[in-house]
Order: C-alpha cells, then sequence, then structure tokens
C-alpha cells in the first residue's frame, strides 16, 4: 500500500479526471490495476500534504463542512494516532456514500492510507452500516482490500457499525470502536485528543477521503477549478422526492440548486426542498430559487449542504404531516442520555402531532415554541439541535398548512400515505 515516493503535488502518471465527473468517473468497481491505470500510483502521505490541503480549501463532506486540513493537523504528530473512515451513512434519505464505496473502493482506501500516513497512523478502520442496504458497499470494498492485503505497513480493517441515526456521530462511533454503545459522549475530550483505545484520533468521512486520494495526485490547483473559491471541487449529492430520476450525482459545488433539481427530472413549479435530509432544513421555494450549492451559499438561507442531500417535496403531499413523522422518528432514535433527547424530543414529536391532528387551538405551536427552544444546544450531541432546526423549518416553510390544520383539521394532503421513509434501528451494540 504504500509508496516510496515522497509527496509531489503533481503526478507523475495517471490522468486527471475531466469536468465534474471526478469522484463518479468510473461507472462500476474496478480493480487495483485499473484503478492505478487510470489514475497513477497513490503518492505516500506526510506532513507536506496538510499544506497541499489546505490550499484546495477542500471542506469535509460528511455534514459539518469543517476543512479537512484543520482536523489533520490537529492529529498530526499526537502519540499513535489512529485514523476512522466514516462510511456509516446514518441519513435516512442518503446514498452518495454507500455509491461512492460501490463504485470506487479503490478511491476511498487511498484516501484513507494517505491520511493516515499524514497523520503519523499504523491502522486505519473503516467504517460502514451494516444494514442489507450497504451490503453491496461492504463487499466492494473488502474485495479491494483483499487486493492489498500483502502490502504495506498501515493494518487496515473493515467494521459493520450499528445502524442507528446518531452511531455515525464521531464520538458515538468512537465509543462503539472502544467497546461501548455507539451513542454519543460529552465532549471533551474530543477524538483529535483521545479517541480510538485513548489514542488521538481523525475522523474522516468517505467521500472526504476520496477527494483527498484525487488531491494528492493532482494538487490543489487541480482541485480548485471547479467550485466557488471558498467551497471549491466536487460534491455528491443524493436527489430525491418530487423528480423523474433520483439518485446520486456528482456536481460542481456552489451550483444553483434548482439546476441540480432539474437535471434529475424536475418539472414544473418549484417545490418546497428539504436540503441536507433529517438533519437539515426546509427550505421554501423562493429559497430554492435562489441557493446554490455551496457552504457559505446555503448559509445566507439558513440552510447547509449536511450530508448531500436534496429531497423536493412531491405535490398533494403535506409537508407538515411529513415532518411530525420525522420529528417522531427523532424521539425515538435518540440516545435518550439526556433530558433534551429523553424528554424534549417527544414533547416536540408530539406537539407537533397535535398541530396536524388539530383543531386545538394555539397550545401544540405554543409548546412548540418553548420546546425547540429548551432543547437547543443543551444536548450530549447535536442530535436535539437538528431536531429542533428541522422543526423550526417545517412550521416556517408550511405556515399556511399549519394555520389550516389548526383552523380546521387535517388538509387532504395530510392523508396521503408517508412519503419519508422512516427506518428502524437494530440496536446500539
Amino acid at each position: 500500500m504504500r509508496s516510496d515516493s515522497a509527496f509531489a503535488s503533481r503526478p507523475v502518471t495517471g490522468v486527471a479526471p475531466q469536468g465534474v465527473a471526478r469522484l463518479l468517473a468510473v461507472g462500476a468497481p474496478a480493480g487495483l490495476e485499473a484503478h492505478v491505470g487510470r489514475l497513477g500510483p497513490r503518492p505516500y502521505g506526510s506532513r507536506r500534504l496538510i499544506g497541499e490541503v489546505e490550499r484546495s480549501g477542500l471542506r469535509g463532506r460528511g455534514g459539518a463542512a469543517f476543512p479537512m486540513s484543520v482536523k489533520l493537523a490537529a492529529v498530526a504528530g499526537g502519540r499513535h494516532p489512529v485514523m476512522v473512515a466514516n462510511g456509516t451513512e446514518g441519513e435516512p434519505l442518503s446514498g452518495k456514500d454507500k455509491t461512492l464505496l460501490t463504485n470506487v473502493p479503490h478511491l476511498v482506501l487511498d484516501g484513507a492510507l494517505l491520511a493516515a500516513e499524514t497523520i503519523g497512523a499504523s491502522e486505519a478502520i473503516v467504517c460502514i452500516d451494516r444494514s442489507e442496504a450497504a451490503s453491496a458497499a461492504r463487499a466492494a470494498l473488502r474485495a479491494a482490500l483483499a487486493e492489498r492485503e500483502d502490502a504495506g505497513p498501515i493494518d487496515v480493517r473493515v467494521v459493520a457499525t450499528p445502524s442507528q441515526f446518531v452511531a455515525g456521530e464521531e464520538t458515538a462511533l468512537i465509543h462503539w470502536l472502544n467497546g461501548g454503545e455507539a451513542k454519543p459522549t460529552l465532549v471533551p475530550p474530543r477524538p483529535f485528543e483521545r479517541g480510538v483505545r485513548g489514542r488521538p484520533t481523525l475522523v474522516q468521512n468517505v467521500e472526504t477521503l476520496a477527494h483527498l486520494g484525487l488531491i494528492a495526485r493532482f494538487g490543489a490547483d487541480w482541485f480548485r477549478r471547479i467550485g466557488p473559491a471558498g467551497d471549491p471541487g466536487t460534491r455528491l449529492l443524493t436527489i430525491g422526492g418530487a423528480v423523474s430520476r433520483p439518485g446520486v450525482y456528482e456536481v460542481a459545488s456552489g451550483l444553483p440548486l434548482r439546476d441540480a433539481l432539474t437535471g434529475a427530472g424536475m418539472r414544473g413549479a418549484i417545490p418546497a426542498v428539504l436540503a441536507g435530509g433529517y438533519f437539515g432544513t426546509w427550505l421554501d421555494p423562493g429559497q430554492v430559487q435562489v441557493a446554490h450549492l455551496d457552504a457559505d451559499s446555503m448559509r445566507a438561507v439558513g440552510a447547509s449542504p449536511g450530508s448531500g442531500v436534496i429531497w423536493a417535496l412531491p405535490d398533494g403531499v403535506c409537508g407538515l404531516a411529513e415532518s411530525a413523522r420525522v420529528a417522531r422518528w427523532y424521539a425515538d432514535h435518540s440516545a435518550g442520555q439526556c433530558g433534551p433527547c429523553a424528554n424534549g424530543l417527544p414533547a416536540i414529536a408530539g406537539a407537533l402531532q397535535a398541530v396536524v391532528a388539530g383543531p386545538q387551538g394555539a397550545g401544540p405551536a405554543l409548546a412548540l415554541e418553548r420546546w425547540t427552544q429548551m432543547v437547543s444546544g443543551r444536548g450530549a450531541c447535536r442530535h436535539p439541535d437538528g431536531a429542533a432546526r428541522f422543526v423550526l423549518s417545517a412550521l416556517r416553510v408550511f405556515a399556511e398548512e399549519a394555520n389550516y390544520h389548526l383552523e380546521r383539521g387535517p388538509c387532504p394532503g395530510s392523508r396521503h400515505p408517508g412519503v419519508l421513509p422512516i427506518p428502524k434501528g437494530d440496536g446500539w451494540r
């Protein structure tokens, strides 16, 4: 696995992917020989790579959009560090990480090894959800790893994690890897300070690592040719709902949101859109019209690219009723370790369900205002913050529906069968 060459920002061999088809430039899993033939050999990671990543402007693609170079620098030089590649993808609407791992597992492994070498780790752990939905991704990654098993000093292993929404939160993932339940823990210490077996640990999303595998070969300038200066490169989106061609797309960062929807087959009037999935935010049609798919532009409309989910509300479906189902899912899938989750989220779900059931006067709406304020910023993790943000955005975008429900009872759209998936968890260990 380890190259003897020092890191260089220009490849000796291989062809840089052109256009926006960078990560998904091939349509099926390729063996190691074909992978290297297409992209060239993988350089060896070193501290110099941190500077190249910083110049590239690569932000994390797991949801927080945190600069990757900062995370690398925080762990590099620590005593016996560990690299963790996070492919758990607990977001119910997302399929980007599974698609990436299924189609280009060698590129993800390249990134994991480069990150491990850069921080001085001798161990890399790739975490994938253990559900049936991720079975193809697990098989492809293990097959790719088998092609490399006799090469290199870094110990790489694949582990299948519990199917829970919060299991992919980095402290929950570390806690599970250390033998506990896949539930978040209080910080500090953070994983970069004390993670797997008490060692400094870098936790990085698999899409981010795949980008690293390309930046190490082709350099920061190549990466920045696409996208805005503040959030360059391409990003993977899972587009669904009211589109005729749902699926995973690779787009230029900064692409207008409406163009992404049109490319996936949206026709007619612009609908409300859930950006970022269940941990994200509802956007009204006016916001959808002006939003662009990069971190800074999405922040301007009160949202984030998050995990790359773009879900358009189908015509005739009540967004408020769908949101109430998700709010109940939030309550049912919390770790239940602190008051905001154990008490606040069920109260929020119940109040929103009461609004949908209507007519009940102002009581449920006042309860929602009180409980969303009480849970925000008070949990051991950001699960209650996400729930509050999601519900508040639903109340804003679907205010007309809320008034209808409170005054007259359920609207016709709320009787539509639930269209947003509500998956079940399978335990915490």
